[in-house]
């Protein structure tokens, strides 16, 4: 009998092979050898139980539904058709409700418990110490001592909240690709950079909107159509028709996701209560380095408390350079106008406008010159495979295998960087294989993948990147990384299966390459002439850096701050009359005042609510990890940022690491110290 694609355990994912029939057919035969192998652990008599047949036979028992199902995902987040997507939610609960009664398992608990409390798990020493102390304790955090009556709602509550979070996912995305706007009359685009208009003309003749000899203009909710409207577009009308579009995404029959967040919430809350937490930020952060909300809430407040003062200043300043321009009287600015008049104070201020850059940051030049920094740094080598030599899920993905110094195959990496209609927006990394170290002595390469919705390329013209999208390459590629060279034998030790707010402290860390000349000057060449960015043009830039960066600052604690009180004082919001309406209420000094107030982004927080716990009581994580790289950073600084001594350090001690030791401990090995606050309020020209 043939095998199942999906099952394939081959290292190149027969990815044209995986149709939405064989779903069903896959995850069922998966999951039910995973119940077999539980089973076994289960039947273990106590006397006979040991690591290997207790510990290391849980973490083997599910190996194959995880990969299994992780194409799965993975196709349902890059290639969404309707009967993928029914296929996917078919299994989605049987799946969900699988993994959630694992931990809910008296005989499987019994017998690891029997085994942790032998005299023999006193010999388990290094990597398979911290494994079976990590396995424990998120056995006990994931409900394992509860009674059977606690035990059979935690597991309703889980399979419920994967369901409540795939569609609250699914309006997101629904909702986004439901909206555009065609203009016909060229001359109300006046102030749009010219690849944004291509673009959009582009896709209006796709879509059937325009033709060469009636031309229209399509715009659309993702964000390479999005920013350069908002930010450049002279008609504020126009403007204002986007952002009443971006606004109500997910907020607006048939998407509306306000119901969804009450239930999601409830749910969280009644999950933390059944465990024994005050609330569901308690329990999230119980064995991640804030340890709990209130520390986590803590540190949010502190940065809104240092960010206060330049953030009025910031605010200020805007309104009164908007009445300075229009001889108007100085107010509040509306919401679609803020992007607006920043850049344009920006240009005022700095001579610099964000879309010069383009031209020197062609996507083909930046990725070879980040491959070209990670030799240096790292002393890696990454090889680009021919087109159609590895079986793809789109013509647009690339894929690439990654050596170290001495010619080892530590892995190999899909990269799909360009929006479709069918691919989730923003930009994300993900893993597919864990290799690493094997019993035998041997180490097998890691497979991942990187994915993003950068500025496609146009008319002939290579995709040309702002910026931030530079940046975000950079920090996607820091993330694969980490599980690329994971050195640990212990596969859901790996890479970046560690503490939430650790995570992003090897993908931040590589942004900071983005600021330094020496490294730009690797890929930052105009893609016609092939000239180095002028160092005129660099100056402006890095005087730009910190424009309004206490207005970023203060978008970034805002998202925090809400998704901490949301998640720490559940039962008040899930009172109020209007929960989305309180919650605003709650961080309204951290949102830049405008008239209408902007409102919150909680309907289309697909980082917060589209996952049953994704980054619930975690997005403070971002900006934690940013106090990590910032601080780290400062060792490259110190010692050459090209430095092959320092980067094998940071190998070593960090991105080979893992889960296998607590991640203040990988933090001071690097460092020789506990993280420095001060070194981010710096960098961001908050602090002197």
């Amino acid at each position: 009998m043939q095998k199942n694609p999906l099952l394939d355990p081959a290292f190149h994912v027969p990815w044209p092979a995986l149709t939405a029939d064989l779903i069903a057919p896959a995850i069922t035969e998966a999951l039910a050898r995973a119940d077999a192998a539980l089973a076994t652990i289960k039947g273990q008599p106590l006397a006979g139980v040991t690591y290997a047949n207790t510990f290391l036979a849980l973490e083997k028992a599910t190996e194959e539904l995880n990969v299994a199902w992780g194409k799965v995902g993975h196709l349902q987040a890059v290639a969404d058709s309707p009967p993928w997507r029914e296929a996917y939610n078919a299994m989605l609960p049987k799946v969900s409700a699988f993994y959630a009664r694992i931990p809910l398992d008296a005989e499987l608990w019994l017998r690891l418990k029997a085994f942790a409390d032998s005299p023999a798990a006193a010999a388990v020493q290094g990597v398979h110490r911290r494994f079976l102390d990590e396995t424990v304790a998120g056995f006990r955090q994931a409900g394992a001592d509860l009674p059977d009556a606690k035990r059979t709602r935690l597991e309703a509550i889980q399979s419920e909240l994967a369901q409540l979070t795939q569609k609250y996912s699914e309006n997101v995305l629904d909702s986004t690709n439901a909206w555009e706007l065609i203009v016909t009359d060229e001359s109300r685009l006046q102030g749009l950079p010219g690849h944004a208009k291509a673009a959009a003309r582009r896709s209006a003749e796709a879509k059937g909107k325009g033709t060469a000899d009636q031309p229209a203009w399509r715009f659309t909710l993702h964000q390479p159509s999005v920013e350069p409207f908002m930010t450049y577009v002279d008609d504020a009308a126009l403007r204002k028709e986007m952002w009443t579009g971006m606004v109500a995404v997910g907020r607006v029959a048939p998407h509306d996701n306000t119901a969804l967040i009450q239930r999601i919430l409830t749910l969280r809350a009644e999950k933390a209560a059944l465990l024994g937490k005050a609330n569901f930020a308690d329990l999230v952060l119980e064995r991640r380095m804030a340890k709990n909300g209130a520390r986590a809430l803590g540190f949010i407040e502190d940065l809104q408390k240092r960010a206060q003062p330049a953030f009025a200043k910031d605010a200020r300043e805007l309104e009164e350079f908007k009445a300075q321009q229009t001889g108007g009287a100085v107010s509040r600015l509306a919401p679609w106008e803020v992007a607006y008049w920043a850049e344009k104070l920006r240009q005022g201020r700095h001579a610099f406008d964000e879309e010069q850059l383009r031209p020197y940051f062609p996507m083909n030049l930046v990725v070879d010159g980040m491959f070209e920094l990670v030799r240096r740094i790292f002393g890696l080598r990454v090889i680009a495979r021919a087109p159609g030599e590895v079986p793809v899920w789109h013509p647009d993905v690339l894929f690439y295998d990654l050596h170290d110094a001495a010619g080892r195959h530590l892995g190999s990496f899909y990269a799909d960087w360009y929006p479709r209609e069918s691919k989730q927006g923003g930009a994300w990394m993900n893993y597919l294989i864990t290799g690493g170290p094997q019993p035998d002595g041997s180490r097998l390469p890691h497979l991942g993948l990187i994915c993003g919705n950068m500025t496609p390329p146009v008319e002939g013209k290579p995709a040309l990147l702002t910026h931030h999208e530079v940046e975000t390459v950079f920090h996607e590629f820091g993330h694969l990384l980490h599980h690329l060279l994971g050195e640990v034998e212990v596969k859901s030790l790996n890479g970046v299966n560690v503490a939430w707010d650790f995570v992003e402290l090897p993908s931040q860390i590589m942004e900071n390459w983005c600021w330094e000349r020496e490294s730009l000057d690797l890929f930052a060449r105009h893609h016609e002439t092939g000239a180095p960015l002028p160092e005129e043009l660099f100056g402006r830039m890095t005087a730009a850096k910190n424009f309004r960066s206490a207005a970023a600052t203060m978008r970034q604690v805002s998202f925090a701050k809400v998704d901490l009180l949301l998640h720490t004082r559940t039962p008040e919001f899930l009172a109020a009359p209007d929960l989305v309406a309180t919650a605003h209420a709650a961080v309204a000094d951290c949102l830049i005042p405008t008239e209408p107030p902007q409102p919150l982004t909680i309907n289309r927080f697909t980082h917060v609510f589209g996952d049953p716990v994704g980054y619930a009581a975690g997005y403070y994580s971002y900006k934690w990890a940013e106090v990590l790289d910032a601080d780290a950073f400062t060792r490259f600084k110190r010692e050459g940022i090209f430095n092959p001594a320092t980067g094998a350090d940071f190998v070593r001690k960090i991105l080979s690491r893992g889960n296998s030791a607590d991640p203040m401990e990988l933090y001071k090995d690097f460092m020789g110290r506990e993280p420095d606050l001060q070194a981010l309020l710096k960098r961001a020209g908050l602090a002197a």
